[in-house]
């Protein structure tokens, strides 16, 4: 996508904002050219993995899909059942195989193979029974496909997303973590319901770690363009800063009821994902708060540390971090997340 002459040009004399808007990614690399195919790859056949080929699929995203997983006869009729569907679908390329050689050549591998949640469980418990299955996942994805992009779905998503760059020795804007997206549309949605507003006109991003740890960007909230803080200060209308955290805490939530009622999250999990493939593999330039690396961004620092920001993504991964206001407060909560990641990583020794 080519940006136009004027389209950044704003500033006095011409002055090029993006700048401004984005921080860029330090020792970012460009891709490769490309045959003007595309080629994801999913790792793990499970019923995330499962919801996000069946979206990516329908969504037209890809001229090749495929699967790896580890249980052959479960992945064989995952992509047989898939192939079925030929006729109702566009024209892609679907095949499987628990050998990684099959990857090879993706412009995204997207990886959801990990233990799954238990009710009741941390996601950050989950760390050390998946970083010895991402020991198998990544280091085969970087040797089959060496220009690929990584999006790591599994949880903690993370602390994987970090042992993913570390594993792979990708420059840092091609190992992306799935991150809040999915927590900030659960936000906008929460918002949206209680202000009886379409979702899609909600401005609003969750940061930090995907998970306890979270932080809600009260300030910056916006619907239909008009920030909702400052709005309800200025029309001296009363809100309890209890009421906003009774949300936050209803985003947190969220995916412990889901997987307490139906055993695991899939559907939205599947949407956000593709989101991301559709912004990364398309060069939109959306932004969306994913799991990037986070050292010298918004204060945090003391340790290499992946955690979710406002980043825009395109065909290079991570083009930059959007310069959001963050209140003091915020920013505080951003830097005590950070250190929460930064804690459990010191344990992995990589």
């Amino acid at each position: 996508m080519h940006k136009s002459t004027s389209a950044s040009s704003l500033g006095p004399g011409g002055l090029d904002l993006t700048q401004a808007f984005f921080k860029p990614i330090h020792g970012a690399a460009t891709p490769s050219s490309s045959n003007g195919q595309t080629k994801i790859s999913v790792i793990g056949a499970g019923n995330v993995g499962m919801a996000i080929a069946q979206t990516i699929l329908t969504q037209d995203l890809t001229d090749e899909l495929v699967l790896v997983d580890a249980i052959p006869d479960k992945l064989r009729g995952e992509m047989l059942d898939l192939q079925h569907a030929a006729a109702f679908l566009p024209r892609t390329k679907i095949s499987a195989s628990v050998d990684y050689a099959v990857t090879a050549g993706s412009n995204l591998c997207i990886v959801t193979a990990g233990a799954r949640q238990i009710h009741g469980e941390s996601r950050l418990n989950l760390l050390q029974r998946n970083v010895a299955l991402f020991r198998k996942i990544i280091p085969p994805l970087a040797k089959y496909s060496p220009e690929t992009i990584l999006l790591i779905v599994s949880n903690p998503v993370d602390v994987l997303t970090y042992v993913a760059w570390k594993l792979s020795g990708f420059p840092s804007n091609r190992v992306v973590g799935s991150g809040t997206n999915l927590d900030s549309s659960r936000f906008r949605f929460l918002i949206a319901d209680h202000l009886d507003v379409n979702a899609q006109d909600v401005q609003a991003y969750i940061v930090g770690e995907h998970g306890d740890s979270s932080v809600a960007l009260w300030s910056s909230i916006s619907v239909g363009g008009v920030p909702v803080l400052s709005f309800l200060e200025k029309q001296q209308i009363a809100y309890e800063k209890e009421t906003l955290e009774s949300i936050h805490k209803a985003v947190v939530d969220s995916a412990y009821e889901v997987i307490s009622l139906k055993g695991y999250t899939s559907w939205a999990i599947g949407y956000s994902a593709a989101g991301l493939a559709r912004s990364i593999l398309r060069d939109q330039r959306s932004i969306h708060p994913v799991s990037v690396l986070a050292k010298g961004f918004y204060g945090v620092d003391g340790g290499d540390v992946f955690l979710s920001l406002p980043a825009q993504l395109g065909r290079s991964g991570v083009l930059g971090v959007t310069n959001v206001h963050l209140t003091d407060e915020e920013e505080q909560k951003l830097r005590d997340s950070a250190k929460t990641i930064l804690e459990v990583q010191s344990q992995l020794g990589l």
